[in-house]
C-alpha cells in the first residue's frame, strides 16, 4: 500500500512552527493598516486566459510552471500563480473605479508553480503584498516601496538591500527590446539552451539568468535601459528616486532589474536578502499601468509588489528574530475523575472567557501522567482537582516555573494568571 505523504514541493506547516508565522502576519496586518490598506481574498484557481493574457504567454510562469486543468464543464482553469493578476480581475469584475478613484489592497494566500523545489521555492508557496490602483504618479511608487521597506525594517531584518530601476513605457520597452535583440545576436551561440529559447519570446528574462556564460554576456554586452528611456520616464523616475531620497530609504540603481512578466511598466523593484544566497528575492514589485485595459478593464495606472513568505522565514531564522517559543499554557486543569472536570468547568469556561489559555483534560488519564504533559507543554501553572477542592471551590495551583504553591479561592485563580509569568 502507498504510504500517503505531502507532494513533492509542498509542505506541512506544523503547529510547533505556525507561530513564527503569525508573528509575522502580526506585523503584516499592522503595517498594512497603519497605510489605509484593505484585504482582498480572491479565488485560488481562475479561468486560464487570466494568467496567459495578464501575466504573458511566452513568460516562464505560463509556458513552463502552471497548474492548468480542465473541469468537468470543458472550461480550463489554472491554481492561481501569482496575484496581481487576479487582483486586477477582480478590480474589473467589481467595477472598483465606480467606487472611489484610488484603491489600496492587500492581500496574503497560497500559490502554486510547477518548478523545481529547493530552499525558500516549493510548488506551493505562499506571498504577501499590496496593489496601489488608480494612481499614474510616483508618489505611489514611492508609497509601496516605503511600505516594503518598513515590513522587513519592522521585523527587525538587518541583512537586505532595495534595488531600483525604469524600464519605461510599453514604447520604450519594445523599442529597448529591438535594440538588445540586436546588440545581442552575435552572441546567441554562447547562451544557455533556455536563454537562446527566451531570445525571441522574453528577451528581457535573460537578465535573470545565473549561468556564468550568460551573465558575463549581459553584464558585457547588453545596453542598459535607462540609456533608453524617454523623457517622461526619466522625469518619473527622477521623481521616484527624489521621493525615496526625501524618505531616507536607500537603494541601489540596477539597470539589469526587469523583471520577466509581460505587465510590468516604469519603475520595478526587488528587496534582496543579502545572506540567503542563490535564492535571494524577498520582495520584487513595480508598476503596471497596462494590466487591466489589457484584461478588458478601463485605462487604470497601478502600482504594487509581492513578497514570499517561506525566503522570509528563512531569512529572519538566520538572523534570530523569532519568538523561542509559542504561547505558554496559562493553566493545566488535572481533574481526578470526568465527574470533577465537569464540576469545575464554569471556572474553565470564565478563564477562557477573560483570554486565558486554559487546557482541560480529554484523555482521562492519571494525574501523574497529566503533570508530566503540563511540564511536557511548558504550562504556567497546574491544578489538580479532586473532591476537596470542588467542596472548598478552591484550586492548589502550582508554579511549573519555581515548583511553589499556593491555594486560592476559584474568584481569585484569576488574579494569580494576570501576574507575570517569569
Amino acid at each position: 500500500m502507498q504510504r500517503l505523504k505531502t507532494i513533492k514541493g509542498t509542505h506541512d506547516i506544523l503547529p510547533g512552527d505556525i507561530h513564527r508565522w503569525q508573528q509575522i502576519e502580526t506585523v503584516l496586518r499592522r503595517v498594512f493598516e497603519v497605510y489605509a490598506y484593505r484585504e482582498i481574498r480572491t479565488p485560488v484557481f481562475e479561468n486560464t486566459a487570466l494568467f496567459a493574457r495578464g501575466v504573458g504567454e511566452f513568460s516562464d510562469i505560463v509556458s513552463k510552471e502552471m497548474y492548468t486543468f480542465t473541469d468537468k464543464g470543458g472550461e480550463s482553469l489554472t491554481l492561481r500563480p501569482e496575484l496581481t493578476a487576479s487582483v486586477a480581475r477582480s478590480f474589473i469584475q467589481h467595477h472598483f473605479q465606480q467606487d472611489a478613484p484610488l484603491h489600496k489592497l492587500w492581500y496574503m494566500g497560497p500559490l502554486f508553480r510547477q518548478e523545481r523545489p529547493q530552499a525558500g521555492r516549493q510548488r506551493q508557496f505562499h506571498q504577501f503584498g499590496i496593489e496601489v490602483i488608480g494612481s499614474p504618479y510616483p508618489e505611489a511608487d514611492a508609497e509601496v516601496i516605503t511600505v516594503a521597506c518598513r515590513i522587513y525594517r519592522e521585523l527587525g531584518l538587518k541583512h537586505w538591500e532595495l534595488q531600483i530601476n525604469s524600464i519605461g513605457s510599453p514604447d520604450t520597452r519594445k523599442h529597448y527590446i529591438e535594440i538588445l535583440k540586436k546588440t545581442l545576436d552575435p552572441y546567441k551561440k554562447d547562451l544557455c539552451d533556455t536563454c537562446r529559447e527566451r531570445f525571441e519570446g522574453n528577451i528581457l528574462r535573460l537578465f535573470d539568468c545565473k549561468n556564468p556564460e550568460c551573465a558575463e554576456v549581459m553584464q558585457t554586452k547588453a545596453p542598459s535601459i535607462l540609456d533608453h528611456l524617454s523623457d517622461e520616464d526619466s522625469r518619473h523616475f527622477e521623481e521616484v528616486k527624489a521621493l525615496l531620497s526625501a524618505l531616507q530609504i536607500e537603494f541601489t540603481i540596477n539597470p539589469a532589474l526587469v523583471r520577466g512578466l509581460d505587465y510590468y511598466t516604469r519603475t520595478t523593484f526587488e528587496i534582496k536578502g543579502t545572506a540567503l544566497g542563490a535564492q535571494d528575492a524577498l520582495c520584487g514589485g513595480g508598476r503596471y499601468d497596462g494590466l487591466i485595459s489589457d484584461l478588458d478593464g478601463p485605462e487604470t495606472p497601478a502600482v504594487g509588489f509581492a513578497a514570499g513568505m517561506e525566503r522570509l522565514v528563512i531569512a529572519m531564522e538566520a538572523e534570530h528574530l523569532f519568538d523561542q517559543q509559542e504561547k505558554s499554557i496559562d493553566l493545566y486543569i488535572a481533574p481526578m475523575n470526568k465527574d470533577h472536570l465537569l464540576a469545575v468547568m464554569p471556572l474553565i469556561n470564565r478563564l477562557r472567557e477573560k483570554g486565558f489559555i486554559v487546557h482541560a483534560e480529554l484523555l482521562r488519564r492519571s494525574v501523574k501522567a497529566m503533570l508530566r504533559d503540563a511540564n511536557r507543554q511548558n504550562t504556567r501553572w497546574t491544578a489538580v482537582v479532586g473532591d476537596l477542592e470542588l467542596e472548598k471551590k478552591e484550586l492548589n495551583l502550582k508554579n511549573m516555573r519555581d515548583n511553589t504553591q499556593q491555594t486560592l479561592s476559584w474568584e481569585k485563580v484569576e488574579n494569580v494568571l494576570t501576574q507575570n509569568p517569569e
